[in-house]
């Protein structure tokens, strides 16, 4: 048998085919010894002769001596022994630089029976193949990609998934060519009933995204019908509430900002002097807007939920102690802002909190509904409105848009939720019949069984049945086959107008001056 050198003599330390074939199974003791491994992919021999390290290592069978399968192997080693020194140091440079990104490449081929092992899963030249568990490696540099990466993100940008953060929306290139965080809007809505707050930012066209949020039940209106003033104790309440949405608005940079105050600061004696306190006290300074203007605010709010197929709408929104409805026609060119197809409106001076307090609220008869709903059916016909076309039970081009508390408490009582839950309720429809159902069902409950559902809540408990009151009314004026129950409202409206006249949605380009972006706290 020929050897596989073609002939030259080996190294002072190595060993003939016919040693080597003798002194196998004493190399497998001495490597079980812990001797020291040989190279990855080749041998100090073969670095010398030009022959790749496992052939040398392998026992020879009777055909490695042909010509042919020498000169294979010679043209593959002469490759191999080029860049085989280079591929060594560059292993052991990657390991001592980076050994978290290559945790087995080095252990795993250093000795003979792992590179057996591992024989079938070389390339040409000696090198390994590429495993599947590569894409291992790119997943813990994720998180430090994102960190390293500050100024071209805001301050939530482990918040946005990367589709939100490629739109070109959530970084705003400004008129100097730099990337600045996008801008934040922040929208206070302080009703008869609740203090709600939001600050959010734009994301695509006609959308934003919300940031923070905060509500609480105050009660400002409390006692408001009897005696025409805000109580102390309702006023302290609001306070507080307004308190923490000051902290949440100055920890922000908040671009722009609109805070407003609704019916109960608007009928009561004492309402200014009550804002005159807030701003001492929080540093807020609130405006009470006027009856029209909330009404706008609501179908702004409200605009992505009228259906594509719908030609007039009423929407309606429930408070604590006013009304807001809106007729809403649209013809063939549907602008972009649904507050443009208002056609009649009005404000009624009721609400549940109001109505409620004139008739109890913990203690409802059929016949106290009745009354109830006959009183709002009074107001309403002081509404000078034409008959909405399409208004009719089996009318498919026509329905109802309900926000308040009234209708979302509807919907997560007929979904049957164990806790409320906005994603589930917002947006729903509920038939004409699926309404009626609810309203029997709340009221065959006593006060505990409405404050023992997680929908209502002892907070509520007295007050939902008289939104129901409101809520009949309106449907026996504009009877409807279906209505769509919205989880948003002035606040939603508020921050839609704001982006829409900064020009947010319209790559940059402002239609009109706006305040600085670094303005931060209560609005001046």
């Amino acid at each position: 048998m020929s050897d596989p050198d073609s002939g030259r003599a080996p190294q002072a330390n190595g060993a003939s085919v016919a040693e080597r074939r003798k002194g196998k199974s004493s190399r497998r003791g001495k490597r079980k010894r812990g001797s020291p491994a040989r190279p990855n992919a080749f041998s100090a021999e073969a670095n010398q002769t030009g022959t790749s390290g496992p052939v040398a290592t392998r026992p020879i069978d009777n055909d490695t001596g042909s010509p042919g399968k020498k000169r294979k192997r010679r043209r593959r080693s002469r490759g191999g022994a080029q860049d085989g020194a280079q591929h060594a140091s560059t292993n052991q440079q990657q390991a001592s630089t980076a050994p978290e990104q290559r945790p087995a490449a080095g252990p795993s081929h250093k000795n003979g029976k792992n590179r057996r092992k591992h024989r079938s899963k070389r390339g040409l030249q000696g090198r390994p193949l590429v495993h599947e568990k590569t894409a291992q490696i790119v997943a813990p540099v994720a998180p430090v990609t994102a960190e390293q990466a500050p100024v071209r993100n805001d301050h939530h940008n482990d918040r946005h998934p990367p589709a939100q953060r490629r739109d070109g929306h959530a970084l705003h290139q400004h008129a100097d060519g730099e990337y600045r965080p996008v801008d934040l809007y922040a929208a206070l809505d302080l009703g008869t009933n609740n203090c709600r707050l939001l600050i959010a930012q734009p994301t695509r066209p006609g959308q934003f995204r919300v940031v923070d949020a905060f509500s609480r039940i105050v009660r400002l209106g409390e006692g408001l019908g009897a005696s025409g003033r805000l109580s102390s104790d309702a006023m302290d309440r609001a306070v507080e509430a307004l308190r923490v949405c000051a902290g949440k608005l100055k920890t922000r940079e908040i671009r722009r900002m609109r805070l407003i105050a609704t019916e109960a600061c608007r009928a009561a004696e004492n309402g200014e002097t009550f804002l005159t306190r807030v701003t001492e006290e929080t540093g807020l300074r609130l405006e009470i807007i006027d009856r029209e203007t909330e009404a706008r605010l609501a179908v702004s709010g409200c605009s992505s939920l009228v259906g594509p197929e719908a030609r007039s709408v009423v929407l309606f929104d429930i408070g604590g102690g006013s009304s807001e409805i809106a007729v809403i026609r649209i013809g063939e060119n549907r602008s972009s802002r649904l507050a443009n197809h208002i056609t009649h409106w009005t404000s009624l001076p009721v609400g549940v909190v109001t109505l409620s307090e004139r008739h109890g609220g913990r203690d409802v008869t059929p016949e106290l509904f009745e009354t109830m709903v006959r009183e709002v059916e009074g107001m309403l016909e002081r509404f000078d409105c034409p008959p909405v076309q399409g208004a009719a039970r089996d009318s498919g081009d026509f329905h109802l848009i309900g926000t308040s508390g009234t209708v979302t408490t509807l919907a997560g009582v007929h979904l049957d939720l164990p806790r409320y839950d906005r994603r589930r309720v917002d947006g729903v429809w509920l038939s004409d019949d699926e309404v009626t159902a609810m309203q029997a069902k709340l009221l065959s409950w006593d006060f505990a069984g409405r404050a023992a559902n997680p929908c209502i809540g002892p907070d509520r408990a007295d007050l939902v049945l008289a939104g129901c009151a409101i809520l009949e009314a309106i449907r026996r004026r504009w009877p409807s086959p279906r209505m769509r129950v919205a989880d948003r409202g002035l606040r939603e409206g508020l921050l839609t107008d704001m982006m829409a006249d900064d020009g947010v949605w319209r790559r940059g380009r402002s239609r009109r001056g706006h305040r600085p972006r670094d303005m931060k706290g209560p609005q001046t």
